[in-house]
């Protein structure tokens, strides 16, 4: 008896070892990372994030470039859900309240207040002007709107030309957000391609790639990215412009995971599959893509979901700058051009929005990436 009951506990307990093994090595790196709760969290940041930039013309109330004049630097409304009836209790009514305007006695300037007493009601699912959703699905419905559309609605304030923050916001996450997961995966197939064979073949070719790469890397990051933005064509369209940042930033972006994919590539090119499929007459092309890439594969998802960050940020200083996206285009970077005045912020505070959302984004995306890593550690617990 004695015995059996030291065996036992020693069964039970490699069981969880068992069930490991038998996992796949995704299912393996997702129960690592259901642990990193901040990680966690993080993913559904971005995903609601990246929902947003699919669901622009729906969730944005109106159209980013449409303007009035009479609201410029409106304050942000806040939306009521419930009301008081006339019998004396609540009900489910969303609405804002609307403007009144006042004359500031020491500047003499027009300024708007929030007037309680006017109520304008709200409708989910409103009636709107025909759009394409993401441009290919044709819709007639906005999430959030008004019965009459000449009424202000301004949930996050209005700009100097009295467009709605809100709606230029939710568009220009569109644009700032798909510049880097564009621009990560440019880098990733230059970083995958040029510092995998670098570190397959070696020699001649190993070193010339690396020289090219110390070189991108010592040259300062910033005026590299100003030298090549001014050296774009002003005459380009919006479009054209775009494409051009992002190729910029993975021109510039791919020399890190270079570095990494060619360290990995020295030290996987003598192991015993390398051997085993350049004997079966494999060509390099599939050796590098078929059996070394995938070997390392979950350590390259971690480094572009760390990556996209700096894409992003990039994009966002240089369209501050002036130097990268222009109007009409909307991103981030564009829309914080109208928060450089410290005068301007004092009476509108709410144009910094696009910078609390690049805050949120890049934490999110940092801790996102550092469970990433954490979860494809092959040493972890």
């Amino acid at each position: 008896m004695m015995a059996v009951d030291t065996i036992q506990p020693t069964i039970h307990a490699d069981l969880p070892k068992a069930r490991a093994r038998r996992e796949s090595q995704l299912g393996l790196m997702w129960r690592r990372f259901k642990r990193h709760k901040l990680a966690l969290v993080s993913l559904w940041v971005v995903v609601i994030f990246y929902l947003v930039t699919l669901l622009a013309e729906f969730l944005a109330p109106t159209d980013p470039g449409a303007y009035s004049a009479r609201y410029t630097y409106a304050p942000p409304q806040g939306i009521h859900f419930f009301a008081v009836n006339e019998d004396g209790g609540w009900e489910f009514g969303p609405y804002v309240n609307g403007y009144k305007t006042e004359i500031d006695p020491v500047a003499l300037r027009r300024t708007f207040v929030i007037d309680e007493e006017t109520r304008i009601p709200v409708r989910f699912f409103a009636e709107s002007k025909p759009y394409m959703l993401a441009g290919i699905i044709p819709m007639s419905v906005k999430l959030m709107g008004l019965e009459n559309p000449r009424d202000p609605f301004y949930i996050l304030g209005a700009d100097r030309l009295g467009r709605d923050m809100l709606s230029r916001v939710i568009h220009g996450t569109r644009i700032s957000l798909s510049i880097g997961l564009v621009g990560v995966t440019m880098s990733l197939f230059f970083g995958i391609v040029i510092g995998g064979f670098a570190g397959y073949y070696g020699g001649w070719f190993d070193s010339a790639v690396m020289r090219v790469v110390e070189f991108i890397r010592s040259m300062p990051t910033i005026p590299l990215w100003l030298g090549l933005a001014a050296a774009m064509p002003k005459d380009w369209s919006a479009l054209q412009t775009y494409f051009a940042i992002t190729l910029i930033l993975s021109l510039i972006g791919w020399t890190e995971l270079a570095r990494v994919v060619r360290g990995r590539f020295l030290s996987l090119r003598t192991e015993d599959f390398v051997t085993a499929a350049q004997l079966d007459g494999a060509s390099d092309w599939r050796i590098v893509t078929r059996h070394m890439v995938p070997s390392f594969t979950s350590h390259i998802i971690a480094a572009a979901t760390l990556a996209i960050p700096g894409m992003i940020l990039a994009e966002t200083a240089l369209s501050f700058l002036g130097l990268g996206l222009q109007a009409p285009i909307v991103s981030w970077g564009t829309l914080l051009q109208d928060a450089q005045n410290i005068r301007t912020l004092a009476t509108a505070p709410w144009l910094l929005a696009p910078g609390i959302c690049v805050v949120i984004v890049i934490l999110a995306l940092n801790f996102f990436g550092d469970g990433l890593r954490d979860a494809a550690d092959p040493h972890g617990r």
